[in-house]
């Protein structure tokens, strides 16, 4: 197990997102939403109050300049690939060697994880020869972040010299022929909250990061979930590596019985509430992804059932899954192509 650095200055410097969700605006506000008072009409009767547009309040391409150059002058380490720890995965991070490690609070811009399960902290190392930087705790719409905050790290990733992003997540099995234990590959997303108008790409776009319009057809590289299954074979898993699409729901609740079974008719084989806001943002701007999926508990799908999700089952089912996963991961980095290759 590598003895991991811990940066903790006295006084660093803090930056307008590095509070937890809302901390930029006032208390009592949405986070990312200002109230615009309109005065009075005519007869003295006090105007609507409708909110503001989010475009003053997001993160500028200058911003994440300047959490990239803070964090390249606090750390030796260039890291090709990111890679983002799901709930109960964190320990990922205990295969690196020569870590080091900021806490969110100390890094410019950063927001704050609150969930348990998600440490909050920014580790950098080598896992198997590959020049790492992984996030333990991502960021939730549930926390009360806006999409912008929550997809803030990847941006700032690329600009750190990134080519790679590894997303994992814990996610209930909706596939009937799912495990708990599973591994899904993640071959397509559903982004459900796109649906009604949830994108983290809404807005203006700068042309430094990518395109106005990016596919997403080809989201999830085919050459990577190859390799995946040859390395599978390699580990000598009794159980099959599942593949599937991976749908994104808002939470933190949990699904009634008749969503998941229109999320399942729609063709999901596995839920969660992340993951797919990342994905948007690393492909649009020019990232390889991959990413899979720890089954932690098989959906409710029959009113009879007694069984209840909880969080403590996820977390639970990432910490007898660690060492499986850990050295998946680990193998899979020598399969991700060399800085400047075509994947």
């Amino acid at each position: 197990m590598a003895v991991t650095e811990t940066w903790k200055p006295g006084s660093g410097p803090r930056g307008r997102g590095s509070g937890g969700p809302g901390a930029a605006e006032r208390p009592g506000k949405e986070p990312g939403v200002r109230a615009k008072a309109q005065g009075r009409d005519a007869l003295g009767n006090r105007a609507r109050v409708t909110p503001v547009e989010q475009e003053g309040e997001r993160f500028t391409y200058e911003d994440y300049q300047t959490t990239a150059q803070w964090l390249l002058s606090h750390t030796k380490h260039h890291p090709q690939v990111a890679v983002i720890c799901g709930s109960g995965l964190g320990g990922l991070t205990n295969q690196l060697t020569q870590a080091q490690s900021f806490d969110y609070s100390e890094i410019p811009n950063f927001p704050r994880s609150t969930v348990s399960g998600h440490a909050g902290r920014l580790v950098f190392g080598f896992l198997n020869g590959k020049a790492c930087v992984m996030m333990q705790g991502r960021f939730h719409m549930y926390e009360g972040y806006p999409l912008w905050k929550v997809t803030f790290p990847v941006r700032v990733f690329r600009l750190l010299g990134v080519d790679t992003l590894v997303v994992t997540n814990a996610a209930g099995g909706l596939n009937p022929k799912f495990e708990v234990g599973d591994i899904m590959l993640i071959r397509d997303h559903i982004n459900l909250p796109g649906f009604s108008g949830q994108n983290p790409l809404i807005g203006p776009n700068d042309e430094r990061f990518g395109v106005r319009f990016p596919a997403m057809s080809d989201a999830y590289d085919r050459d990577m979930r190859q390799k995946a299954h040859i390395a599978w074979k390699q580990m000598g898993e009794e159980r099959e590596l599942q593949e599937g699409t991976y749908v994104m729901v808002v939470g933190p609740s949990f699904d009634t019985v008749v969503e998941s079974h229109l999320l399942q008719k729609l063709g999901a084989d596995a839920i969660g509430m992340s993951t797919v806001p990342e994905v948007i943002v690393a492909r649009h701007c020019g990232l390889r992804v991959f990413g899979f999926s720890l089954i932690t508990n098989k959906v409710v799908m029959d009113y009879e059932s007694l069984e209840k999700t909880t969080h403590e089952e996820v977390l639970e089912a990432g910490r007898q899954a660690a060492q499986k996963l850990e050295k998946f991961v680990s193998i899979l980095m020598a399969g991700i192509p060399q800085p400047g290759s075509a994947s």
